[in-house]
């Protein structure tokens, strides 16, 4: 970039009518970080903030005096999201505004009710809301009428996304508060709520003094995707949503029962042959999480999913968790039943064998995502047979502890994986090889956790100088093999990780910590890691000398770390306090954890980008100043 900057003139002395261009087209993050570089960016960057459509600042937990001069008035404001970690109701003025068309709150706890009612009050143009873990700490609280004034008030949603405990409104007019919702409510996510609230909630009811030809209109008329976290799916809340809501399209339900469910409070073959009476759903998810309880949907056989499947015959999309009773019958009827089918997860299929993929060649199938996690039974024959559909981008193995090389050998050779979850298979160095002069040159996210066979050699394996360049996410935890010699080898790769995660790596020390610091990433001459989260809890050889290398300027981009407190508790007090928005877990919580995982509404956004470093690497702007502002924004933010 040097060489070129005398062909290029400094930013500053462009006309002031340019800069704003060049700004409009940065996030956030990135406008701060140019803001910094000189008197006359930072002037512009300050108009641009008035009349900027989308303020996005969702990567680090920003307190509101960084976030004040930032949120000016802005009557263009269209979207806002922010990471609230660090807000509480004090600080609503600043996030509710009429303007807005979308918000996105995330990590809410420390706001009480009085956010709800404030967005209904002040936010009526809203299309779509998220609200995160509202009033999730002590001794905040939320009030029926505090959801009943945003129901009211928000009157033209089309999307909402309630990721809280609902089920608090314990009130004799919840329903009633509902029948307020906008009409043009089309999606509905909640984090937590009982059936028997999401019943009473769909179910008709007469009027008062009104006889049954008068039911009153169900609520949510034009709902077309409703994902729900609830105590049990029973036949019940199945039948009235498969009856009430008669243009669903997407339908994500998932329990995590405290004890065993009874006959009552549980899925059974009636209950599955009322889904999609309406023929409209796409998208079906119906799982039982294993989270409290190892049970699963024992009612539920062959037979349920036999009948289902008849009625499922433009589904898309299909997540199954829990069938413990299904076999391959069940599961090959829905791959020869559903001819659109281009999503299947499958999750705990405990009688899964290889069968099921038997004669998938025969099918018109063109599957891009397939899950199939903790089925034990599969082997590498099964993987043989699935790789068949070259068009797989995505492909989770996790916890498939009967696969080995040779089904790495058959994925080596597809040729659109972006990403592959390997957890707990019988691996070797030799396999991941395979997939070294193929897979590798797509592959964005590849996770070995817990591969016990694994050693340093794994990491040349799978990097050399042409493969291994897109990958941005690698997790290789609980590798007990795994030592700084491969870590070293990892930095000599140049791969411009942007997640690395080594949890409960023992042989892994301070000389990994140095490497990946003061590595060199691209051609251009850069130095320090790209890398924005670190995960090294309980790596046994972690010490207090490698906490000098995450201060400042090393690690410039990283946002989440994880560590041991208990390596010294006040090395770590002092890195929180030397880089607030680096956050720092101590508590051996995953970081990051959910993203392959989610299905919610909002669980396929992708990760906010960072623009100016983007368009840096791409040579948009070849200047001096364009290093300037390279190096991510924190530091910027922080000075």
């Amino acid at each position: 970039m040097a060489t070129s900057a005398s062909n290029a003139e400094p930013l500053e002395l462009l006309p002031s009518a340019i800069l704003a261009t060049i700004l409009e087209k940065l996030d956030v993050p990135s406008i701060c970080s140019v803001a910094s570089t000189c008197k006359t960016l930072n002037a512009c960057a300050s108009q641009i903030l008035s009349f900027l459509p989308n303020f996005h600042l969702l990567d680090l937990a920003a307190p509101i005096d960084l976030l004040r001069p930032l949120l000016q008035p802005n009557p263009f404001l269209r979207s806002l999201k922010i990471d609230c970690s660090r807000l509480d109701d004090s600080d609503i003025e600043y996030l509710v505004r009429p303007s807005l068309h979308e918000l996105y709150l995330h990590n809410c706890e420390d706001f009480s009710g009085r956010l709800l009612s404030a967005v209904g009050g002040r936010c009526v143009n809203l299309r779509s809301l998220y609200l995160g873990s509202v009033a999730e700490k002590r001794g905040r609280a939320i009030h029926i009428s505090d959801l009943e004034e945003l129901l009211s008030g928000c009157t033209q949603l089309e999307s909402l996304s309630l990721m809280f405990d609902v089920s608090i409104f314990l009130h004799h007019n919840f329903s009633q508060v509902w029948a307020t919702a906008s009409a043009k409510l089309a999606a509905l996510e909640i984090g937590y709520i009982s059936s028997v609230m999401v019943t009473e909630l769909l179910s008709p009811t007469l009027g008062p003094q009104q006889p049954p030809s008068h039911m009153q209109p169900l609520v949510f008329p034009h709902i077309q995707r409703l994902s729900l976290s609830v105590d049990y799916i029973t036949d019940t809340l199945v039948a009235t949503i498969s009856k009430g809501l008669m243009s669903l399209s997407h339908l994500d339900l998932r329990d995590a029962p405290i004890i065993e469910p009874t006959m009552t409070f549980d899925l059974t073959n009636p209950g599955l042959q009322l889904i999609n009476q309406h023929g409209k759903l796409k998208y079906l998810s119906l799982i039982r999480s294993q989270e409290y309880l190892q049970t699963y949907f024992r009612r539920v056989n062959d037979l349920g999913i036999l009948l289902m499947a008849d009625k499922c015959s433009n589904m898309e999309s299909i997540s199954l968790g829990g069938f413990c009773r299904v076999t391959d019958t069940g599961f090959r009827a829905i791959l020869h039943s559903c001819s659109s089918l281009q999503k299947l997860r499958v999750s705990h299929g405990i009688q899964l064998t290889d069968l099921v993929f038997h004669d998938i060649s025969a099918t018109s199938l063109s599957l891009t995502n397939v899950s199939l996690i903790w089925c034990n039974l599969l082997t590498n024959l099964a993987i043989v047979r699935l790789v068949t559909n070259l068009g797989l981008m995505y492909l989770d193995l996790r916890d498939c502890r009967n696969l080995g090389d040779e089904a790495l050998q058959a994925i080596g050779m597809l040729p659109k994986l972006k990403t592959l979850l390997l957890d707990g298979s019988d691996i070797s160095d030799m396999g991941l090889s395979y997939l070294r002069h193929g897979v590798m040159r797509s592959l964005v996210s590849l996770s070995v956790r817990g591969c016990k066979r694994l050693t340093d050699r794994c990491i040349s394996a799978i990097f050399d100088y042409s493969s291994g360049k897109v990958l941005q996410d690698l997790d290789l935890s609980n590798l007990p093999n795994l030592s700084d010699n491969g870590i070293l080898l990892l930095a000599k790769s140049r791969v411009p990780l942007m997640e690395l995660r080594m949890r409960e790596c023992p042989l892994i020390g301070d000389t990994s910590i140095m490497a990946l610091a003061s590595m060199q990433v691209d051609e251009g001459g850069w130095h320090g890691s790209t890398l924005r989260l670190l995960d090294l809890y309980n790596c046994g050889h972690i010490t207090s000398l490698s906490f000098r290398w995450f201060k400042r300027p090393y690690f410039p981009r990283l946002r989440c770390l994880g560590v041991m407190r208990s390596v010294n508790r006040d090395m770590v007090d002092a890195l929180e306090r030397s880089r607030p928005f680096l956050c720092v877990a101590c508590r051996g919580e995953e970081l990051g954890t959910g993203h392959w995982d989610s299905d919610g509404l909002y669980g396929q956004d992708q990760e906010e980008v960072d623009e100016l470093e983007q368009w840096l690497l791409e040579g948009e702007i070849e200047s001096d100043y364009g290093e300037m502002g390279e190096g991510g924004s924190e530091e910027e933010m922080e000075d």
